[in-house]
């Protein structure tokens, strides 16, 4: 199976693309935005990434209704749950980003092709990142039950209703909202700032973690209202997926997964020497037993194709 990453050479090929002082940052608006918005709903009605989605969301729900038959309440979750998807969506976006990278460069772009991502030269600082906001779920998930612990106490709500009641009608509700969603905006624009571009810019450029996180500080710091625009733009359009029991997260995910792709196009400006992620390598042709020893000897020995994404 042919691949268009370069196995060699890469720290050459990063030092050409980012550069000494990393790359150059634009200066963005709400048009930006919601250009991003819209490019990335024709990748979405382009490339069935569903299912990549549905594998994420999947096994939430499902840890949801197992709690539920152990008779936990999770009604306490339901709103950190849905809130802690802005934090690792990020990471759980990076097949999409693949997707979205092939249809720019006019390659077939299937479900399947969002695992090549797993070949990336920097796959690792990837997945160092993406622990990274897996941690930052799992304290603010931590925070905001310990929150409503010490709020209301250990004894579940029996239902919806009591839940609502408790929560919207006493004051000890309405005290633990503001704390907890004051707690959450600053888990968030943590979260946004050192991962806003880092993930497609690690696909892209092969930058490590450390210079991925320090551009996204830049993008934020370059861009600060259009940053916050697209912070409220994602936890709205969270909100609205996790309303019909996360489900909405299949349109909303893939959604926002290539549109961020689209908006690290437009914030970070393109390095003059091209990357290799961006030229596909040549791959040699399949080669039989039966064929030895003429696979040898020109012409047949110097055949190649070019990799078109197909295989």
């Amino acid at each position: 199976m042919g691949t268009y990453y370069p196995l060699k050479g890469t720290s050459k090929l990063r030092s050409e693309t980012v550069g000494v002082d990393g790359p150059v940052i634009r200066h963005i608006g709400l048009s930006d935005l919601l250009d991003a918005l819209r490019l990335g709903w024709e990748d979405f009605k382009a490339v069935p990434s569903h299912a990549i989605v549905l594998c994420i969301i999947y096994p939430v729900i499902g840890i949801l209704l197992w709690r539920m038959v152990l008779g936990y309440s999770v009604l306490p979750l339901l709103f950190p749950l849905a809130a802690g998807f802005a934090l690792i969506g990020p990471f759980a976006a990076l097949g999409l980003y693949e997707l979205s990278y092939r249809r720019e460069l006019g390659m077939e772009a299937s479900a399947w092709h969002a695992l090549r991502v797993l070949r990336a030269p920097s796959f690792g600082s990837m997945l160092g990142l993406g622990g990274l906001l897996l941690a930052i779920f799992v304290v603010w998930v931590a925070t905001a039950h310990a929150l409503y612990v010490s709020t209301f106490g250990n004894a579940p709500a029996s239902a919806i209703p009591d839940f609502l009641t408790r929560v919207f009608t006493t004051s000890e509700g309405w005290r633990m909202i503001m704390i907890g969603c004051g707690v959450g905006f600053l888990f968030a624009v943590v979260a946004l700032c050192i991962s806003i571009v880092s993930f497609p810019l690690m696909l892209h450029q092969h930058a490590d973690m450390t210079d991925a996180m320090l551009t996204s500080l830049r993008v934020v710091a370059k861009n600060p209202i259009a940053a916050a625009e697209w912070g409220l733009i994602v936890a709205v359009l969270l909100v609205i997926g996790s309303i019909p029991l996360f489900l909405g997260l299949t349109v909303v995910m893939p959604l926002l997964g290539h549109a961020t792709w689209h908006l690290y196009r437009k914030v970070i400006e393109s390095p003059l020497t091209s990357s290799a992620h961006e030229v596909p390598e040549t791959e040699r042709e399949k080669r039989y037993a039966a064929d030895f020893p003429s696979v040898l000897f020109p012409p047949y020995g110097h055949k190649h194709r070019y990799f078109d994404g197909s295989d």
